[in-house]
């Protein structure tokens, strides 16, 4: 099992691509932002640290081992801007899971977009990858997160509650899931 996808993905607005060094301005526009990483692991972050970040997503292209993380720039074609990625994180090659996460730019939340792209993701996971069952989590006081899961088809398996300090304070975690057997449904 190996997952190389063939780039441009395009769905019905987006473009799915591998990202460039040329996204610097659009990926530091939102990984810069309070509001975008306040339930994420990392800091807001400067030019440079975007920079790194960029370099890091850049090498991102393939799945084809047990924790390796597929991250993928969302292009808005219209604008011609990327306006945030996703990313398919391969869990476990015995159970054959993955996991799917999203971050993008608030400037263009309300549009489906993020539902839209983790869909593409679910499909790369489920009919290319050849994946069992996918999820996602989320910050339990993150409602727009958990509302594209639940906008995907994916249904709520746990709420932990305090189960991790983040970011100086207990956080709850919701978990969200969709086995291949539901995929069909929801494509």
């Amino acid at each position: 099992m190996m997952l190389h996808p063939t780039y441009p993905i395009s769905t019905e607005r987006l473009a799915l691509r591998p990202f460039t060094h040329a996204d610097l301005d659009d990926v530091y526009a939102y990984h810069s932002l309070d509001d975008v990483v306040r339930y994420l692991y990392w800091v807001p972050q400067d030019r440079a640290g975007s920079s790194d970040a960029l370099t890091q997503k850049m090498g991102q292209t393939t799945l084809a081992n047990e924790g390796d993380r597929l991250t993928i720039a969302v292009e808005w074609p219209e604008v011609g801007r990327v306006i945030g990625e996703v990313n398919l994180m391969w869990r476990s090659r015995e159970h054959r899971q993955g996991e799917v996460g999203y971050v993008f730019n608030p400037e263009f939340h309300g549009h489906g977009f993020a539902t839209e792209a983790a869909r593409e993701v679910l499909r790369l996971g489920f009919d290319v990858l050849g994946l069992h069952r996918m999820f996602g989590r989320c910050d339990a006081r993150n409602e727009p997160s958990a509302r594209v899961m639940e906008r995907l088809g994916m249904r709520r398996e746990a709420h932990f509650v305090h189960d991790e300090m983040f970011k100086g304070e207990w956080g709850d975690t919701y978990v969200y899931a969709m086995l291949a057997t539901e995929w069909p449904d929801h494509r």
